[in-house]
């Protein structure tokens, strides 16, 4: 009698075992998806601290889950790829249910985003698309390609190219982002589209002849590289000719070209800084900007992204399909990602205090 109650308890204990394991799969073997804010944590992988912008990305993303009943995971992985993959790793360790992730290396994640998939965990990619993984669902960015035909159209207009003028030659040097970054390929293929038919005119001229998409990059997008690369450009391509624009495609970039412009006597009445571009309106550089070193920055509004990434995660957790706005464009290699992308906006010394004071986007105080 003893052994035939032990063996009903066991198989009791089986069954309530085995309807639990029930109530926490959902489609596909997953867990269960949670109802809005309701216990759901969301995990967000951001590259680095060492830029501005991604830590308002990071902090802006927070404040909009909380206001949702969302739990966040925020980590920064310092541009280490490794360590970022680590993190996600964790995050899906720890069972978060959903993914948002600006990747420092795009083609580094496919292994652990396969992890995820095999949770359910859906993925968002932001900002930065995650390349050769099945596994991204959706990505929110900003038009990438209008940030190199606003950086481009820029110096076009402020040389005076437009409109058939036959003004030039003049000397201009390319720098491009990190080759790691898929974005880099779409600001450069924005900005070489527009300055083409001028360097072909001869109008532009690229004096050290580096034109090629991997001659220009600057890995992880580091302001000291690419001071060094200035500084090794100016002393074999120019002597007594100046240079008469950079198109850089990142801020952190443009003070260290602008550190090597300054360092060659370039700054006075005699020598005027060249024209500068610049992304991202971080502080440093919009004082720059306002100084008159920096000529301008393309202006990204890093709350309406973080905004959109915060909406498609709800949509996901929601059981509704996320907007999109474009679902052509973004090949990962592996499929056309759903994107939904936001527009970016040029910023000079004319018009800093309207887009970027006023607009709440930085305080007065500090570009004091």
């Amino acid at each position: 009698m003893r052994i035939r109650r032990a063996v009903l308890t066991a198989t009791a204990a089986s069954l309530v075992l085995s309807l639990a394991a029930c109530g926490q799969s959902g489609e596909g073997g997953g867990k269960e998806k949670k109802e809005g804010g309701e216990g759901a944590t969301i995990g967000i992988a951001m590259p680095t601290k060492s830029s501005e912008r991604w830590i308002a990305d990071g902090n802006n993303m927070v404040a909009q889950f909380k206001k949702l009943g969302y739990r966040t995971d925020l980590q920064y992985g310092e541009d280490d790829v490794d360590q970022q993959v680590s993190q996600v790793e964790n995050m899906i360790t720890k069972g978060v249910d959903v993914l948002v992730i600006a990747a420092i290396d795009g083609r580094a994640l496919g292994d652990v985003l396969q992890q995820a998939a095999d949770q359910d965990i859906k993925v968002i990619s932001y900002d930065r698309l995650i390349l050769g993984s099945p596994n991204v669902d959706y990505y929110a960015s900003f038009d990438n390609e209008k940030v190199g035909v606003l950086q481009a159209s820029y110096l076009v207009d402020k040389l005076g190219l437009k409109d058939g003028s036959e003004k030039g030659p003049f000397s201009i040097e390319l720098f491009a982002g990190s080759p790691d970054d898929n974005n880099t390929r779409y600001f450069f293929q924005g900005a070489w589209k527009t300055l083409k038919p001028y360097l072909d005119a001869k109008q532009l001229v690229v004096r050290s002849g580096q034109t090629a998409l991997d001659q220009v990059t600057t890995l992880r997008w580091d302001g000291g590289t690419a001071q060094k690369r200035m500084d090794d450009l100016l002393t074999k391509a120019y002597g007594s000719v100046d240079v008469d624009a950079v198109l850089s495609p990142y801020d952190g970039i443009s003070i260290g070209i602008l550190s090597a412009l300054k360092s060659d006597g370039y700054g006075t009445a005699a020598k005027p800084y060249p024209l500068v571009t610049g992304q991202d309106a971080e502080v440093a550089s919009v004082k720059s900007i306002i100084a008159g070193r920096q000529t301008m920055t393309v202006y990204k509004d890093t709350r309406a992204l973080a905004k959109q990434a915060v909406q498609m995660a709800d949509a996901v957790l929601n059981g509704k399909k996320p907007e999109v706005n474009d679902e052509k464009t973004y090949d990962n290699e592996k499929k056309v990602v759903p994107a939904f992308l936001l527009d970016p906006v040029s910023v000079d010394k004319s018009n800093y205090q309207a887009e970027l004071v006023d607009s709440g986007y930085l305080k007065a105080s500090d570009l004091k």
